[in-house]
């Protein structure tokens, strides 16, 4: 059976609240062929959201309407291994050894970076495949090493770049600046063969109306990406707005960005790796 992913709007509602619907819908789920396999929940933006294996969206609605009546606002089929990737899990958390009751269930909320090496395609012809391919490499190891030291989730490697997602703004940020850092350490190190990296981030939740799986913050994180500078870093005012301590870090004055399959302008800043200070 496919898998859906819904939204549901919970203004108002405790995480016992959510819990206890879960579990209604858990035991009902035999009735209608299927599987609620967990859930996430996010009190600050008032949204849950629910991955279940279902034969169509309409099971996935007559379940909830059943169980507790809380329905759906919308409701997106999704690859459960792509999710996994985004959200780090497709199943209820579980409490660790020791830990009395259950594990508290997270947000669903995730921020989203993209990396894009300058010139990959013309290294080959510039260097011949072999130096190139070892400059890849290390393009690869210098960012793969600022994401695991920094919590990121590695969702794609498109080959010059990466698409990663993080549980807070704090970590993307100084992973970024990170980043940067590493790539610029190199090119002092190797002035005749520099690696200039362009990053973008942005941020939101899984499920939007007629979109796929973080549509608009992987598009935002994208585009962003495409329109930054070789060396610098382009980020949604939004990521901004949540990043929770801002200490060591330094923002250019937010501009809008008409960024491509996105209606409205997006405001956005650059983060300036070289007044920033990383947590090591």
């Amino acid at each position: 059976m496919p898998i859906f992913m819904d939204r549901h709007y919970t203004k108002d509602a405790t995480r016992l609240a959510i819990a206890l619907a879960h579990e209604r819908d858990l035991e009902i789920q035999d009735d209608y062929g299927v599987r609620f396999l967990t859930y996430w929940f996010d009190e600050e933006r008032h949204t849950t959201f629910c991955l279940v294996d279902a034969p169509d969206e309409a099971t996935v609605q007559k379940v909830h309407s059943h169980a507790h009546g809380d329905l759906p606002h919308e409701v997106i089929p999704v690859d459960p291994a792509t999710v996994e990737l985004f959200l780090g899990r497709i199943a209820d958390p579980h409490a660790g050894d020791g830990d009395e009751g259950e594990a508290e269930v997270d947000s669903a909320f995730r921020v989203i970076m993209f990396t894009d090496l300058k010139d990959s395609t013309a290294m080959t012809s510039r260097l011949g495949e072999d130096q190139a391919m070892h400059l890849l490499r290390i393009h690869n190891a210098v960012a793969r090493n600022s994401i695991r030291a920094h919590g990121g989730t590695e969702v794609k490697h498109t080959g010059d770049g990466f698409m990663v997602s993080f549980t807070t703004a704090v970590e993307a940020l100084r992973c970024a600046v990170a980043m940067q850092q590493g790539f610029a350490d190199h090119r002092e190190a190797h002035a005749g063969n520099p690696l200039h990296v362009r990053i973008g981030i942005g941020c939101g939740e899984p499920v939007e109306e007629e979109n796929d799986l973080f549509g608009t913050a992987v598009q935002t994180a994208a585009r962003l990406c495409t329109l930054a500078e070789p060396d610098a870093v382009l980020v949604a005012d939004e990521v901004v707005a949540v990043c929770e301590d801002r200490t060591g870090f330094a923002f250019g004055p937010s501009e809008p960005y008409s960024l491509k399959g996105i209606a409205e302008p997006v405001l956005a800043v650059e983060l300036r790796p070289s007044m920033a200070q990383v947590q090591r």
